[in-house]
């Protein structure tokens, strides 16, 4: 076993559970935010973090945590959801058609 995998190690702890890790990005744990929403409250700010100044700066940092899917995922993904709409597609429109039947043969008899 690796010594930052080994239990007890502040490292470990401190890495994110995603199956790969952008390097260089930092984490914000919720102790910290705990931290910065008390000394907004103290220092009499409204918002966390400055408010609308900051929102893109951090919407970057948080984009920068996201752990983005590859080329074969995507087409995986792509693949599945079309096979889903046009299932639920065909479902609905049975749905419909067998309906469509019975009011007419409802109102015809």
């Amino acid at each position: 076993m690796s010594e930052d995998r080994q239990p007890g190690n502040a490292a470990a702890a401190a890495r994110p559970a995603g199956k790969r890790q952008v390097t260089g990005v930092s984490t914000t744990s919720s102790a910290q935010i705990a931290a910065k929403k008390a000394s907004a409250k103290s220092a009499g700010e409204d918002q966390v973090g400055g408010g609308v100044a900051t929102f893109f700066p951090e919407v970057g940092s948080e984009l920068k945590k996201v752990i983005w899917p590859t080329g074969k995922q995507m087409v995986t993904y792509t693949i599945v959801v079309f096979l889903f709409l046009i299932l639920v597609t065909a479902l609905v429109s049975g749905v419909d058609f067998l309906a469509g039947l019975g009011v007419e043969k409802i109102l015809a008899g």
